[in-house]
């Protein structure tokens, strides 16, 4: 039971228009309880479906979901990464999220090709298609407001580099890297404006507690809130110490309080593990 007094800070924080964008944006990142699968596959790949609650402080905030599947993209076989993120409990009464965001990304490189982003918070709701065309060198955005139904769609074009990666395919670029303690890993990110160099910093080796038990982990840490986001804060990742490198853990830490997000459960097709 929420105290009244709790309650009303609670509704004061959340009308902050910060706070609610980061909280879309953990939503979106993190974008039953079974065990992990007895015989998993040494990395990632399609068929994996990642599940993580989602709570700020001590209230729950949310679920989200991702799976990575094979698709065809025009001419060529690519990977599609689908992320949904919903908030839930006494957050999703004061501030509603429903987000389900589509990225593709070549399965060889992971350079992203594309993100579809369908975006529900609140009072703000809008579609936004980001498109990476390498041959011009150019992220094409299209953007629609929900709310104004009758208004010309957004559009704008940025540079990028040879490969780039948008917020969802980044996570996935980043279980593929050589985790090495002390040394740094960079990454070009575009989220439909100017590209971002991000700089990851590889921290320290750590134990994580999960609902599926404890796990050897590399803490991470991007500089993102510091450079693509332009938001004040800290955001650190956990990802396992073995050839999947799960995010088990994900953790804003900002002016109002600490979000995480924790992996509660991963599942593969039937043809490459069981529960």
């Amino acid at each position: 039971m929420v105290k009244s007094s709790g309650a009303r800070v609670l509704m004061q924080v959340l009308a902050r228009r910060r706070f609610r964008a980061r909280l879309s944006l953990l939503l979106l990142l993190a974008v039953a309880t079974p065990a992990i699968a007895q015989n998993p596959p040494l990395t990632f790949g399609p068929g994996e479906t990642l599940t993580f609650d989602v709570t700020w402080t001590v209230f729950r905030a949310g679920v989200v979901t991702t799976t990575l599947r094979n698709t065809t993209e025009k001419d060529h076989d690519a990977y599609e990464i689908t992320a949904t993120a919903q908030s839930q409990g006494f957050v999703n009464v004061l501030f509603a999220v429903n987000n389900v965001f589509r990225a593709t990304s070549d399965p060889q490189t992971l350079c992203s090709e594309g993100i579809t982003k369908k975006v529900s918070e609140g009072r703000r709701q809008k579609d936004t298609h980001i498109v990476f065309d390498y041959t011009r060198k150019l992220a094409l955005l299209d953007e629609r407001d929900l709310n104004q139904p009758t208004a010309p769609p957004k559009h704008e074009e940025f540079d990028i580099p040879p490969c780039v990666e948008d917020i969802v395919t980044a996570f996935y670029y980043l279980r593929r890297q050589r985790l090495e303690i002390g040394h740094n890993i960079e990454m070009p990110v575009n989220d439909g404006s100017k590209t971002q160099q991000v700089i990851v910093d590889v921290q320290a080796r750590e134990k994580v507690q999960t609902p599926m038990g404890t796990f050897d982990a590399i803490r991470i840490e991007p500089k993102v809130f510091n450079g693509l986001l332009k938001h004040k804060g800290r955001m650190f990742i956990w990802l396992s110490a073995e050839p999947r490198q799960l995010p088990l853990r994900i953790k804003a830490e900002i002016t109002v309080g600490t979000i995480t997000g924790t992996l509660r459960s991963v599942t593969y097709p039937k043809t490459t593990a069981t529960h």
